[in-house]
C-alpha cells in the first residue's frame, strides 16, 4: 500500500514539474469560444458593403438602410459586437484577376480593409475556396425580368375560345347534349305534350329539341316551346344555365383582352436565347454572368455568347441601370429572383419570367479561417427559424401595386361555376321524374278491371318509344 502511495505521489509531482516548464495548461473548447467571444466584442468589426436596393440603400442624411442594414444590426446585437460599415471603393462584388487577386467587396476582404462583406453577395464554388460564408440568409434563383408590354404576342385566331378551359368547354358540351336529350324524353313520356301517339306525331323530336338548346344558348325562344310542367321545368332550367355561361363569358372574354400576360413571348430562357426581338444582358463582372460564362448547358452557353457579342450594348454596370434600360427600351434583364422581385414591386408594368436558371443563396463574407464565420452562421439560423428573416423580407420588398394590376389573369375552370352544373343536373331528373309522374296519372284514369295501371303504364311507354306502325300491329295481332 506505501509503495503505490509513493507511486501516486511522484507522478504528481512529475506532472507539476511539467507543466511548470512548459507553461502551458490545457483549456476546455468552452472557454476558448468565450473568450473568442469576448475579445470581439471589444473590438470593432469593419463592415464593407454595396449600395443595391433594397439591400443597401443611402439616406438623405447620409446613412444607409435597407435589409442587410437590419440583418447587421440584429447579428451585432446578438454576437454583441461593435462595427463600422463602409461602401466599397470600386463599386464590385468582386471578381478574380489573373493574379489570383480579388475585386469589390472580396477585394477589400483580401487585403484587410475589412473584417466582413454583407451584401447581396452570391456563394459560389469559386468564391467559397477563397473566402468564408456563413449560411445562406436568402435563395435566390437566376430569373428574366421584362415589360409586359414587349412580353406580350399578338392575339390568337382562336382567342374568343380563351374565356373558358378546356374542361369547362367540354362540361359545357355535355351539358347541352344531355339537356335536350332529357327535354326529349320529358316530351315523350309527358301527355300534356304528347297526348295521342296513336294518330299525332310528337311535338317534340330530337331535333327539335337539340334546336331548342341552341335558341337558349343564343337567347333566342325558338319553338316548339314546351307546354307540359316536366318540360317547362327543364326548359326554365337551362336558360338560367345558359344565361349565367353567356355573362360569365362576356365577363372572362373582356378580362382576357384587357390581359397583357395571356400569351408571352418569353417563358423561360430557351425562350429567350430563340428569340431576336427583345435585346438581353445582366450586370457585367457579377455573379449572374461568370454562371452563363462557366456553364455547360448549350441554352445558357447560346446566351452568354450573345451576350459577350454585344457586351458593350447589352451589359449595364448597376441593376438599377439595367431595370430602367428595362422600362425605357425593348429589353430584357437577367438577374437574381431578389432584385427583379423588388423591381416588379415597384413597377406595375413589369413582370418576372417564370422560369429559372439556378438556385443559390445570399450569404455574409469573412476571412477565410476567420473564427467570426462560425458565430456569424449560428445567428443567421436562429433569425431564420425565429422568423425574423422573413420578417425582414416582407418589410423590403412590400409592392405598391394594387391587388387588381398584380392578379393574373387565367381561364374560367368547372370548379368555379359547379353550383350551376348540380342546378342542371338537379333540374333535368326533376323534370323527368314530373314526366313519369304526368304519364302514370294518365295511365291511372284509363285503367280499368280488365287492365291494370301498371299495365297501362306499360303499354303507353312501348306505344311513345317503339312508335304508331309498331304499336298498331300489335294491336292487330
Amino acid at each position: 500500500m506505501r509503495n503505490v502511495m509513493k507511486l501516486l505521489l511522484s507522478v504528481t509531482v512529475l506532472l507539476a514539474l511539467t507543466t511548470a516548464r512548459t507553461g502551458t495548461v490545457e483549456v476546455p473548447r468552452e472557454l476558448v469560444r468565450d473568450r473568442e467571444k469576448r475579445q470581439l466584442s471589444e473590438q470593432t468589426v469593419m463592415v464593407t458593403t454595396i449600395l443595391q436596393s433594397p439591400f443597401i440603400m443611402a439616406k438623405p442624411t447620409g446613412d444607409l438602410e435597407g435589409f442587410c442594414i437590419d440583418l447587421l444590426q440584429l447579428l451585432a446585437k446578438r454576437l454583441k459586437f461593435n462595427y463600422e460599415i463602409k461602401l466599397v471603393k470600386d463599386g464590385f462584388y468582386g471578381t478574380r484577376l489573373e493574379n489570383g487577386n480579388w475585386t469589390g467587396l472580396l477585394g477589400e476582404l483580401m487585403s484587410e480593409e475589412a473584417d466582413m462583406a454583407i451584401a447581396p453577395l452570391t456563394i459560389t464554388r469559386m468564391r467559397e475556396a477563397t473566402f468564408g460564408f456563413t449560411h445562406p440568409f436568402m435563395s435566390v434563383g437566376i430569373s428574366i425580368l421584362v415589360r409586359k408590354d414587349s412580353n406580350s404576342q399578338g392575339s390568337s385566331l382562336f382567342q374568343f375560345l380563351s374565356p373558358f378551359s378546356v374542361e369547362t368547354w367540354l362540361g359545357l358540351l355535355i351539358a347541352y347534349v344531355l339537356t335536350c336529350f332529357c327535354l326529349f324524353l320529358a316530351a315523350r313520356l309527358s301527355p300534356n305534350e304528347w297526348s295521342e301517339p296513336e294518330v299525332e306525331n310528337s311535338r317534340f323530336s330530337l331535333l327539335d329539341s337539340f334546336w331548342f338548346g341552341v335558341g337558349s344558348l343564343t337567347l333566342q325562344g325558338v319553338g316548339p316551346h314546351p307546354r307540359a310542367l316536366s318540360t317547362r321545368i327543364i326548359g326554365t332550367i337551362w336558360w338560367l344555365f345558359s344565361i349565367v355561361f353567356l355573362v360569365a363569358y362576356i365577363t372572362y372574354f373582356a378580362a382576357s383582352l384587357r390581359s397583357e400576360t395571356q400569351r408571352p413571348l418569353i417563358e423561360s430562357f430557351e425562350d429567350l436565347a430563340k428569340q431576336n426581338e427583345i435585346e438581353y444582358g445582366t450586370v457585367y463582372g457579377g455573379s449572374t454572368f461568370a454562371f452563363f460564362k462557366n456553364s455547360k448547358i448549350p441554352i445558357y452557353n447560346k446566351i452568354y455568347e450573345t451576350m459577350n457579342g454585344k457586351s458593350d450594348s447589352v451589359l449595364v454596370q448597376t441593376m438599377a441601370e439595367g431595370v430602367q434600360r428595362v422600362l425605357d427600351s425593348n429589353y430584357a434583364l437577367i438577374g437574381e429572383s431578389s432584385t427583379i422581385d423588388l423591381a416588379v414591386a415597384e413597377h406595375c408594368n413589369l413582370m418576372r419570367v417564370s422560369g429559372f436558371a439556378a438556385v443559390r443563396g445570399y450569404g455574409i463574407a469573412t476571412r477565410l479561417g476567420d473564427p467570426f464565420r462560425e458565430d456569424l452562421t449560428r445567428a443567421v439560423i436562429d433569425l431564420e427559424e425565429s422568423g425574423s428573416l422573413q420578417q425582414l423580407k416582407a418589410k423590403w420588398w412590400k409592392s405598391s401595386c394594387s391587388s387588381e394590376n398584380s392578379a393574373e389573369w387565367s381561364p374560367l375552370k368547372p370548379n368555379q361555376i359547379g353550383g350551376i352544373f348540380l342546378l342542371l343536373a338537379i333540374g333535368l331528373s326533376l323534370g323527368l321524374v314530373i314526366a313519369c309522374i304526368e304519364l302514370a296519372v294518365k295511365s291511372r284514369k284509363k285503367a280499368d278491371q280488365d287492365k291494370p295501371c301498371c299495365n297501362v303504364f306499360t303499354e303507353e311507354l312501348n306505344l311513345r318509344f317503339k312508335g304508331r306502325s309498331e304499336a298498331n300491329e300489335k294491336n292487330k295481332a
